[in-house]
């Protein structure tokens, strides 16, 4: 296999809202980044991903881009970009960037033309339909809750929105649309940026008639992602998208494909570079849903480990010498990991945030680590409605306890505790001194209040913390072809407590074995006696015992 950069790379993602404060306003921005790059380069990573930095007026914290050739004046400037840009580049890391063209803002000068009326140049950038029998289209439901239709009296038409109103779906069957859209990658591209990741774009070509979508008994609407991912154009888009713009630079693609199954992910992805290097799949982080299905992800119910270790073995098995897996525990959009899938028990948090990573980096595929994962950072558990932000959430909240009031005020919250994407956005915990050395004012959205424990300054004063267990994950994954390019087989796919796997390539294997549970458990693993042992979360081996969130990794011919 002829290996591409971003098969050898690790990725850490940025919030940039919340993670440094550089100009006193309580809002991550462009130069705190920059400040914060020799920890990063201490930490090992090779890219950068940002979530969107445009100008946006923030109704989904950036994903409602406005303008999408400008910088959000509450990150910095264009100029604060491409100092960002060049330090990065200087320190050699790279930059990927994040591209959200399934929509723009209400706000983008696209839309604001479009909604006027049907005689100006944009009048079919955006999916308009006339009203059927004085309603929506049809059943589809929002993302973000409620109906994803919005009628405009000036049209006399409603306009899709598969997320918020203030985020009208672009129709890229009209071709002027995705030459604007390829535009815009260009001035990017161009400026030396480094990739994309690719915001929802499994969803850009929707289904011929745009049908009804199954709705599940007792809920208000459709479920819009059965009939809209991975759209009958989907593939002629990307390689189109490809052929005009992705070819013509050295880049890094990740397309984020809810809904899409690694049979999907194929038609999609390919190690000879006609169209995306790797998606992000949502198999593993979707486990464990309400079993009342109108609820969907709000519950918080534990992932069963048998599922888990289907649904990460699934992927490794379909696209190997095939395609090329993204690996990932959280982001942005999903709660913190070690909250979500092990525990933030201050007793084993530490051994449970580096058993969740050996895991994960063990693996086939690019790892990504989130901001904030390398210190084992967990979820925030609010108590109150009015503590959170995400848009998701609080409409969440309004649906299932306001309006339908179908779930109790102290159960919606609990769910929330565990799954809002609230939780990952807290500020970067820096240090123990006010405001977790994110900011010297009070910051955008509260603090997670064990940041005087768990913090950046504490990590890197201990060499036994999570920090430090992470540096040695990707210095690995570095020096080894094994790690990056092995062959995955799973062993005991039953066990319910213990996930193991082998990794093989090039007459050696790797034998990982990670403990999911706080019991001490038995359990005897077939290796050579001389073989290596690579890393491991506790400071001895004991053999055949598995103490609490115990991880290894053996390596041996």
């Amino acid at each position: 296999m002829t290996k591409k950069w971003f098969q050898d790379s690790v990725i850490y993602q940025i919030y940039p809202r919340s993670f440094q404060d550089s100009n006193h306003d309580g809002i991550g921005d462009l130069n705190g980044i920059k400040e914060r790059l020799d920890y990063l380069k201490k930490l090992g990573v090779d890219v950068l991903w940002l979530n969107p930095i445009y100008a946006s007026p923030d109704k989904d914290n950036g994903y409602d881009i406005a303008d999408y050739q400008k910088i959000q004046p509450a990150y910095g400037t264009m100029a604060d970009f491409e100092a960002l840009l060049a330090a990065m580049h200087q320190k050699g890391m790279k930059l990927l960037m994040d591209l959200v063209v399934n929509h723009t803002s209400d706000q983008h000068q696209w839309f604001q033309e479009s909604q006027k009326g049907q005689d100006n140049p944009y009048f079919d950038y955006y999916i308009w339909r006339d009203p059927v029998d004085g309603h929506e289209p049809n059943n589809w439901g929002a993302y973000f809750g409620g109906s994803a239709w919005t009628y405009v009296p000036a049209r006399k038409q409603y306009y899709l929105h598969l997320f918020a109103p203030g985020q009208p779906d672009l129709n890229w069957e009209n071709p002027k649309v995705r030459q604007s859209v390829y535009q815009i990658m260009r001035f990017w591209l161009d400026k030396g940026i480094d990739g994309y990741r690719m915001d929802v774009i499994n969803l850009i070509s929707k289904p011929v008639g745009l049908p009804d979508a199954p709705q599940a008994k007792g809920a208000a609407y459709g479920n819009v992602e059965k009939v809209v991912a991975d759209g009958p154009k989907l593939n002629q888009y990307l390689k189109e998208m490809n052929r005009e713009v992705l070819s013509h630079y050295d880049v890094m693609t990740v397309g984020e494909m809810p809904g899409s199954s690694p049979e999907d992910a194929k038609n999609y992805t390919s190690l000879d570079g006609t169209e995306l290097n790797m998606v992000f799949q949502f198999q593993h982080v979707d486990l464990a849903p309400n079993p009342d299905a109108r609820f969907g992800k709000w519950n918080d119910e534990p992932v069963q480990l048998p599922e888990l270790k289907q649904a990460l073995g699934r992927w490794q098995t379909a696209l190997d010498g095939i395609g090329w897996n993204s690996l990932y525990w959280n982001n942005h959009d999903q709660p913190r990991a070690v909250s979500r899938f092990a525990t933030d028990d201050p007793k084993y948090r530490v051994l449970a945030a580096k058993m969740l990573a050996t895991t994960l980096h063990m693996l086939q595929g690019t790892p990504f680590v989130y901001e904030g994962e390398e210190l084992g950072m967990t979820n925030v558990h609010y108590h109150a409605i009015d503590q959170y932000e995400d848009l998701e959430s609080l409409n969440a909240y309004q649906q299932f306890v306001d309006q339908e009031k179908a779930v109790a005020p102290t159960t919606m919250l609990r769910w929330l505790a565990h799954m809002s994407r609230d939780n990952a956005r807290t500020p970067m915990q820096w240090d123990d001194t006010a405001n977790a050395g994110f900011s010297d004012v009070t910051p955008w959205f509260a603090l997670n209040p064990n940041y005087q424990a768990i913090n950046a300054k504490a990590a890197l004063a201990d060499q036994n913390s999570v920090f430090y267990y992470y540096q040695k994950l990707i210095a690995l994954r570095h020096r080894s072809d094994l790690i990056k390019l092995g062959h995955f087989e799973l062993l005991g796919a039953d066990d319910p407590d213990i996930f193991a796997y082998h990794r093989h390539y090039d007459r050696q294997t790797l034998l990982v074995i990670s403990n999911f549970t706080a019991q001490r458990l038995t359990r005897k693993f077939s290796y050579p006696e001389d073989a290596k042992l690579l890393i491991g979360n506790y400071a001895d081996d004991q053999g055949n015992t598995l103490r609490p969130y115990e991880t290894k990794v053996y390596q041996y011919d």
